[in-house]
């Protein structure tokens, strides 16, 4: 018998007959002899039509209200799924985040979880039934507000419970078979990874892999928490995402290339004429920090000897850009730069692998499949097991598919989006 964690992502409880689907799966695998405990995302597109909804009535909506109302979306779910399992013959309970003991701090909309306390769960469990609890939410330790943990809050829901409850396996279920070496959206020659190190699902995660959140990949090594991506439109194996192999799989040799990933949700800043001093572009993050916005890459230029002045320009969500703007430009006296540009029009690719620590010649490969599709390289930054660069919105999809092409990253079969997500 296992203590199995599954996810269910929006696109796996569409409507009702989805939801169907999913419960006949849970019912079978609580047959099979486990302990199973559920987090659902809300149906569909639920959460974003809340969102317009709540936009109709007032443009800036109070977050604390906010994650009142988008709670919602995860609370129907949940419920109609805990009867769909009933159903079937097999018990079933539903739980908010908050009975669940998904404990918070107190930022509203993109709130982290700081505990779990997965009681209700246990006891449901014990019980021999089937605990769902909602994703994407918690409450506040000390307020006892709700909170939503932001993109990606599903995910992190069922790896936290997964650790506290100290599962055997968090399962994440999605409309696509696993982690593919691209998006199947841009590159319908992608191949499934059978496996892939936490650290390079982190790298792919951060560099715009949207297949599994950042977050959740975070707690999951923090915790040891074995992964399993898997679609919840078939029956096949997916990707294990784990430091070890599964229970007797041998310890191949990891391949040099895990993924390309990629990013058209950024923008660039570029802070112009900085004064070359010390502690100047300490400055310019600090007052960026202040702002609340989470940066990138960074990349400044060789100060120019006449002027002794130089240009740092970064990448953030472009979502933050006129927030960071605004705040750069408020203190352009203060710090002494001349002035600021704004560019949205931009597309991040990042290539991922383990194997690149001890393979030289791979950035010589990526740079060298740029220059022959024809793309500009605008801004680089490297890491121990990842390349990333940044290239014009419009040429990102091309960039994808020649990397991934010149590093022999194409199957011989056409990748499948069952709900047409990639998520």
């Amino acid at each position: 018998m296992a203590l199995i964690v599954q996810k269910y992502g929006g696109s796996s409880v569409a409507d009702a007959e989805s939801i169907k689907r999913v419960a006949k799966r849970i019912a079978e695998a609580k047959r099979a002899g486990n302990d199973v405990v559920v987090v659902v995302s809300a149906m569909g597109d639920t959460t974003d039509e809340l969102i317009d909804l709540a936009q109709q009535i007032t443009p800036i909506p109070p977050q604390r209200e906010m994650d009142i109302l988008l709670t919602a979306g995860e609370r129907i779910s949940m419920s109609l799924l805990a009867m769909a399992i009933t159903n079937l013959g097999v018990r079933a309970k539903s739980f908010t985040g908050q009975q669940a003991g998904v404990i918070t701090d107190a930022v509203h909309g993109k709130a982290r979880i700081v505990d779990v306390v997965p009681t209700r769960v246990r006891e449901t469990v014990e019980k021999g039934q089937v605990a769902i609890v909602a994703g994407f939410q918690g409450v506040t330790q000390h307020t006892n507000d709700v909170t939503t943990l932001g993109r990606g809050g599903s995910d992190t829901t069922a790896v936290a419970l997964a650790a506290g409850l100290s599962a055997d396996v968090c399962e994440i279920y999605t409309d696509v078979d696993g982690v593919f070496t691209a998006d199947p959206r841009i590159v319908p020659s992608a191949r499934k990874i059978h496996r892939v190190t936490y650290e390079e699902m982190l790298d792919l995660a951060a560099s715009g892999a949207k297949i599994l959140a950042l977050r959740c990949v975070e707690y999951a090594r923090r915790y040891a928490v074995p992964l399993h991506v898997r679609s919840s439109f078939t029956g096949r194996d997916g990707t294990w995402v784990a430091d070890l192999p599964p229970e007797g799989e041998e310890d191949m040799e990891q391949p040099i290339i895990a993924g390309v990933a990629h990013d058209a949700s950024e923008a660039k800043i570029t802070v112009v004429g900085v004064p070359d001093v010390p502690g100047t572009a300490a400055r310019i993050f600090e007052v960026v920090a202040a702002a609340d916005v989470n940066i990138d890459m960074i990349v400044q230029n060789v100060s120019a000897a006449k002027t002794g002045l130089t240009d740092i320009s970064f990448t953030l969500p472009s979502t933050d850009g006129a927030k960071a703007t605004a705040a750069l430009a408020a203190t352009q006296e203060e710090i002494g730069f001349e002035s600021v540009q704004y560019d949205d029009q931009i597309g991040k690719l990042a290539l991922v692998g383990a194997g690149m620590k001890s393979h030289p010649g791979v950035s010589a490969k990526l740079f060298g499949a740029l220059r022959d599709a024809g793309i500009n390289i605008e801004m680089i930054t490297t890491s121990e097991i990842r390349v990333s660069v940044v290239t014009r919105a419009d040429q990102l999809a091309d960039a994808v598919r020649a990397v991934h092409t010149a590093f022999g990253l194409d199957g011989d079969g056409e990748a499948v989006v069952y709900a047409g997500t990639g998520r």
